[in-house]
């Protein structure tokens, strides 16, 4: 089927469609991008078993003005284990997304499929942008419930105060900052570092990963060295903070109890919306390099 046919045929099917299957695509050729978080979940979970009966004593001994952080301490762990699973997996991927269809030159299988190049690489930007963060938080929240279990069963069994370990927790509440955190920082604030990826992804005829971060880090000694500013350096860090206008954050993870979120400083930011302009341009250039890029 050549692709005149094929894009004859992608008229007949609704763009919904072409995005779903696109997206099944994308988890049935990249089964790491749910089976690294569940690994790394399930290692965490069996290290907390085994300093189970250590995490209770602290519990019992612990000072009632620290007690919340000793608590806490191992869940706002898995949280940022789940940032960083999330983060490491999605850059890869992205680097990966365009570059490695036409290294392999399966570009030319897919590229006889009904899905327009718009659709497809729309299909794997959503990937890191939307449904990582999300399915990340989703397989921390059985890992910190399992922790939960276990605990309050080890409490019971000793009887000691469960209602208190759970009132001091603040389980509910972690678990909503965490998710809020992945959504705000690691899917709308970092998408124009994953549409930048996949540009690269899309361009790239070698190493994509130095072609990624090479240059930026390159600018930022020559304006240093020229100029003696760091301004590039500091718009990077900006842009790597994960959105802090999304929260005022006492503590150091954003799960804090004492963290209060700021949706609406967020949303009117104007660092968010200059980042998803940028995002949809990468996007565009992505889709255009896809459509007459040849294979590598």
């Amino acid at each position: 089927m050549n692709t005149a046919v094929a894009r004859a045929e992608a008229s007949s099917i609704s763009f919904l469609q072409q995005y779903v299957w696109s997206l099944r695509r994308e988890f049935w050729e990249n089964r790491a991008l749910y089976l690294a978080p569940a690994a790394a979940a399930a290692l965490f979970l069996v290290g907390f078993a085994l300093h189970l009966p250590a995490y209770i004593r602290g519990f019992v001994q612990a000072d009632p003005a620290k007690l919340h952080a000793k608590l806490a301490f191992p869940y706002d762990m898995g949280g940022g284990l789940a940032m960083l699973i999330a983060m490491v997996v999605s850059i890869f991927y992205m680097l990966d997304a365009l570059y490695g269809e036409r290294h392999d030159r399966t570009i030319l299988f897919w590229k006889s499929m009904p899905v327009s190049d718009g659709t497809t690489v729309l299909a794997k930007a959503t990937v890191p942008i939307l449904i990582l963060p999300v399915l990340s938080f989703a397989i921390v929240f059985v890992m910190q419930v399992a922790m939960v279990i276990m605990t309050l069963m080890a409490l019971a069994i000793s009887g000691r105060d469960v209602a208190a370990y759970w009132q001091h927790l603040g389980f509910l509440r972690m678990s909503g900052l965490l998710l809020y955190h992945m959504v705000t920082g690691h899917a709308l604030w970092y998408a124009p570092l994953y549409g930048w990826l996949l540009l690269i992804s899309a361009w790239a005829r070698r190493t994509p990963i130095i072609w990624a971060f090479a240059p930026p880090i390159a600018l930022c000694y020559l304006e240093r060295i020229a100029f003696g500013t760091r301004y590039l350096l500091d718009w990077l860090m900006y842009r790597l903070m994960g959105g802090m206008e999304a929260v005022y954050a006492k503590g150091s993870m954003p799960m804090d109890l004492e963290t209060h979120v700021t949706p609406g400083r967020f949303v009117l930011s104007t660092g968010l919306w200059n980042g998803l302009i940028f995002t949809a341009i990468c996007l565009w250039l992505a889709a255009w390099l896809r459509r007459h890029r040849d294979p590598s």
